[in-house]
């Protein structure tokens, strides 16, 4: 009988194993990018109108997403966001990002080395031709000059606000823990996004930064906005950035999530 008991023990617990492998197998990620091309995204860049690629700011090198500047002479803040098509509400991004290069003259102090992937957006659609950056949660990309340290993943707002350790933040950035990371690397970046509830970025595998209830708020967006202050960010679409400095993204990948 105490063998019976035992055998059946251990049986239950192989089938429970089994079902959690079957489950870790199943996990079906969307690959945003297809690595050959643009099929998929519309590009808005300020000042133009939509999906017109100025000055071909956006394109597929080597099998990857980039953004170059070697067509302007001067960037006069053609700030750039390149969307995926589809909205998403909740889901895991998983993104692998480089700084490569050259600062474009004209490009702000601020934007060296500074690109991000913008969460729960609007439409490139709905944006202004002369907006600088759709209304969004910014998961924010940063490289070191090489020798001061400048944290990535930072969490910047423009548009809306946030929730950390319950309080309402409406002060446009907010830095991550994170090391910094100098020179030419990649870097692997993850957003896990449970819709209008909580957000964790995490790099390179560790949770640097976490907050919640997304929603319409501040200044830094336009005057005739729809969406009323206060509003919950329950989904939107997802749009990488062009901020003057060159930048790679040789993956963009996404899990759905319940």
């Amino acid at each position: 009988m105490r063998k019976s008991i035992i055998l059946l023990s251990l049986l239950m617990i192989a089938v429970s194993c089994g079902t959690r492998t079957n489950k870790a197998e199943k996990e079906e990620w969307i690959q945003l990018f297809n690595g050959k091309d643009l099929t998929g995204w519309t590009i808005k860049i300020k000042g133009s109108p939509v999906n017109v690629n100025y000055k071909n700011t956006f394109r597929v090198e080597n099998g990857a997403m980039v953004v170059r500047y070697d067509e302007y002479e001067k960037f006069n803040a053609e700030y750039g966001h390149i969307f995926y098509n589809e909205p998403f509400s909740k889901y895991k991004l998983r993104i692998e990002y480089r700084f490569v290069g050259d600062q474009v003259p004209g490009g702000q102090g601020w934007a060296f080395r500074n690109s991000g992937v913008m969460l729960h957006s609007q439409s490139p659609e709905s944006m202004l031709v002369d907006q600088d950056f759709p209304v969004s949660i910014e998961a924010q990309f940063l490289g070191g000059n090489g020798t001061d340290p400048r944290s990535t993943l930072n969490v910047c707002t423009p548009g809306t606000n946030i929730v950390m350790n319950d309080t309402l933040i409406t002060n446009h950035c907010n830095n991550s823990s994170s090391k910094t990371y100098h020179g030419d690397i990649w870097v692997t970046a993850e957003l896990v996004v449970y819709g209008d509830s909580i957000i964790h970025h995490i790099v390179e595998g560790d949770t640097v930064l976490t907050y919640s209830k997304p929603q319409v708020g501040g200044t830094n967006k336009p005057a005739d906005y729809p969406v009323p202050d206060g509003t919950l960010l329950k989904e939107g679409y997802i749009c990488l950035q062009a901020e003057s400095h060159p930048v790679e993204f040789r993956k963009v990948e996404l899990l759905r999530l319940k």
